[in-house]
């Protein structure tokens, strides 16, 4: 059987299923979180700033752009969210443990030795960003590692 175009193609397809199946099968929804207002910068996004929209049937959300609550919750916008749009995962982040000019204690550990020492941040920071701080003591800038406990942990280079 020849078929003239890829519509008649389809239709002989749709057909033969739902013969053999009864019904054609339901597609399921695919539903996305978008802002319900305008979400700027450095604000944590928050579940009453979202609504949750079915997309029309057969359409998809694009790659990269958040649909679940769990891919929003407790994170920061990087660039502001337009009501009604999708959010990209490109303009999130992680909410920082330690803001700029925030004291800190930094720590060493080798071994059974550990050094501690008062410090104060020179750029923000998440747990595991490398960050750069001023020992209030000496002076000198260290770089460490942002601790889920908030504290700095350096190492030996």
């Amino acid at each position: 059987m020849a078929f003239r175009s890829m519509r008649a193609l389809l239709h002989a397809a749709a057909a033969g299923l739902a013969l053999v199946s009864g019904a054609l099968p339901a597609l399921a929804q695919e539903t996305v979180l978008i802002p319900n207002r305008v979400v700027y910068p450095g604000e944590t996004v928050s579940a009453d700033a979202l609504k949750e929209v079915t997309l029309k049937p057969g359409k998809q959300a694009p790659e990269a752009v958040a649909v679940t609550l769990a891919e929003l919750e407790g994170k920061v916008a990087k660039r502001t969210l337009l009501t009604g749009r999708y959010i990209p995962l490109s303009s999130l982040r992680e909410a920082y443990l330690v803001e700029q000019g925030a004291a800190v204690e930094v720590v060493f550990v080798s071994g059974a030795l550990t050094i501690s020492a008062s410090a104060v941040t020179l750029e923000p920071g998440s747990a595991g960003d490398l960050v750069k701080v001023r020992n209030i003591d000496s002076g000198k800038i260290l770089s460490g590692t942002v601790m889920a406990d908030g504290s700095i942990r350096v190492g030996a280079t």
